[in-house]
């Protein structure tokens, strides 16, 4: 078992409530406490959160800048087995919601007919998912510039968070979010997104076809330079040969840190219409 004793404790409270749970997973450079405005808020609509962090991290950015390798040689497959592992836990089949590379990792285990519905934020790509943006290569070149990167982790300078993740905020608020939340984050990933479409045995495959898959909304920030709308809009044409509802939709003005900055509540507002829209209450 690799469920932390915090998450565990999560778990129970939501299979305790007997309402509907949200488990929402975070991408590289971001820890699981970016999303505490989003638990907060969903609960204040009665849903049960559970922000589970990856193994291996720590419990605070202050640890994990001090512990830069507790990370390293993660791959996206392990993060998604632990997600996995505390979704097999709860009573009630989750709402899965995820940014950047936790956007994939939904979209992989709603694929495996493991959610009741998914929101995938500025998802990282998936198999088949083929768009390549100059801004997506520059975004990623402090980590891809390396091949020893795949077995470390890697800590952005605040230059390089401005451009990835603070690009559509002010200095100061990239500045903030670059202090108080990136925290080193394991090479691999960004490898398997390079090469997911050369390597068959990818572990990057989503079933994009599976019945049980629940309805799907993706969500792309305008002016992200890591997973521009050409690649947001690559993910949704493959889901929307899907029997259940998918959907996406354009956060005017926003950059990657969409799910962190102070314009966070209107993604989650997004999220919220999504599901009402769907009949997927806490009910």
């Amino acid at each position: 078992m690799t469920i932390a004793r915090t998450e565990l404790d999560d778990v129970e409270r939501a299979n305790r409530s007997g309402v509907q749970p949200v488990v929402l997973v975070h991408g590289l450079w971001m820890p699981a406490g970016s999303w505490l405005p989003w638990r907060g808020y969903l609960e204040e609509y009665d849903y049960a959160t559970i922000a589970p962090r990856w193994p291996g991290e720590q419990d605070s950015t202050e640890e994990a800048r001090a512990r830069p390798d507790s990370m390293a040689g993660l791959g996206t497959r392990a993060v998604a087995d632990h997600i996995a592992e505390i979704v097999a836990a709860l009573d009630r089949k989750p709402v899965l919601v995820g940014h950047s590379v936790g956007g994939l990792v939904v979209q992989m285990l709603a694929g495996a007919g493991l959610a009741r519905a998914t929101v995938a934020i500025a998802p990282s790509p998936f198999r088949g998912v083929r768009p390549l943006p100059a801004s997506t290569v520059r975004a990623l070149f402090p980590v891809l510039r390396s091949p020893a990167n795949r077995s470390r982790s890697v800590m952005l300078s605040e230059s390089q968070f401005r451009f990835v993740f603070g690009n559509a905020v002010s200095a100061h608020e990239s500045r903030r979010m670059y202090d108080e939340l990136c925290m080193p984050a394991p090479g691999l990933p960004l490898f398997e997104a390079a090469t997911a479409n050369l390597d068959p045995r990818t572990p990057l495959k989503v079933d994009t076809r599976n019945p049980d898959r629940g309805p799907l909304m993706v969500i792309s920030g305008e002016k992200d330079n890591v997973v521009p709308w050409t690649m947001s809009h690559a993910a949704y044409r493959l889901q929307s040969g899907n029997p259940c509802p998918t959907e996406i939709t354009e956060a005017p003005d926003r950059g990657h840190s969409l799910a962190a900055d102070p314009g966070w509540r209107v993604v989650a507002d997004n999220a919220l219409m999504f599901l009402h829209r769907h009949g997927i209450t806490a009910a």
